[in-house]
């Protein structure tokens, strides 16, 4: 049976935070509702705040996850994150922006890639 759309980004979001946790990062918040959108995942790595966004897919045969992230997407992502670090007072706060990029393979194992500073803040 194949997984919901809803129920692929959960698994993949589960994923790309056992996978940052198991970088060391400290997961702060997983769907942070900023404005009228969601940051998938806010953490700590060491003293910089990470927003994370992932892109899930259930294989590359349609492309690669990360490409799904365009300018509009980006433009976007980059109002949400302004809005969080003005609601957190987080201005003086060392901050980026990343992607987190999951696939599953045939046994239905994540395979996870990060893609940090993944983009110049279009804003």
């Amino acid at each position: 049976m194949t997984a919901s759309r809803d129920e692929l980004g959960r698994r993949g979001e589960d994923a790309a935070a056992a996978y940052l946790r198991g970088l060391g990062y400290r997961i702060l918040g997983r769907r942070e509702r900023v404005l009228r959108g969601d940051i998938d995942i806010v953490a700590l790595d060491g003293r910089t705040v990470v927003f994370v966004e992932v892109r899930t897919r259930s294989d590359t045969s349609h492309g690669h996850p990360a490409e799904t992230v365009g300018f509009a997407k980006q433009r976007r992502l980059a109002v949400l994150v302004h809005a969080y670090v003005r609601r957190h007072r987080l201005e003086n706060e060392s901050v980026r922006i990343d992607v987190v990029a999951v696939t599953f393979d045939a046994a239905g194992k994540p395979v996870v890639e990060q893609h940090q500073n993944a983009f110049d803040d279009p804003g």
